[in-house]
């Protein structure tokens, strides 16, 4: 008789008479379409902190992992596109913390230190090699990390409402940080 290898009990299917299970397919279809429909944007959010793609792919998978989780205790099903993109968040802003200390590490190590990265620009810079586009990158990278999270939830076309309760923000320094954005940005594409 096989038996099938499992870290937890609860993805063992036992019968029950409770009617649990149909709430718990009714939630993990749930689960699934949202996966389906925010998986790339935030994958997209949560590189925008300079973490890398497989990093990133771990961090989605934790917030539909805690998404599964909220939904399963009853919690709050109100807006759960703002739900998502604030764990994303907070994860993210946790690994990027938790990559600056292991170079910070890395960086105190003199072996290492004396070792010469490679110079040769990779495709993806060299594409991004143009002018206007240098420029523009520039100026995102000069504003302020909160209006560049804003600036990016917005292109990922949350409202101003969801990236104020995301970032923690009034709607208004939403408004303001925006503005002021994409102010910067304009006046650096007419340059």
């Amino acid at each position: 008789m096989l038996i099938p290898q499992s870290d937890s009990l609860q993805e063992l299917a036992f019968p029950s008479g409770t009617g649990s299970s149909t709430k718990s397919s009714r939630i993990e279809r749930e689960v699934i379409d949202l996966y389906g429909q925010f998986r790339a944007p935030l994958l997209r959010y949560v590189i925008s902190f300079g973490i890398s793609v497989h990093d990133g792919e771990e961090i989605i998978q934790e917030v539909f992992l805690a998404l599964f989780r909220h939904l399963k205790l009853g919690r709050s099903e109100r807006n759960l596109r703002g739900w998502v993109f604030r764990v994303a968040h907070n994860l993210a802003l946790k690994q990027r913390q938790a990559i600056r200390k292991a170079q910070a590490t890395l960086d105190s190590d003199e072996a290492l230190a004396q070792r010469q990265p490679d110079a040769t620009p990779n495709p993806e810079e060299q594409a991004a090699s143009s002018q206007g586009l240098e420029r523009l990158q520039a100026v995102i990278r000069a504003l302020p990390e909160q209006d560049r999270c804003c600036l990016y939830l917005r292109a990922e076309g949350l409202r101003y409402r969801e990236i104020a309760a995301t970032l923690g923000m009034s709607l208004g320094a939403v408004s303001m940080a925006l503005t002021r954005s994409l102010a910067r940005m304009e006046r650096a594409n007419r340059c």
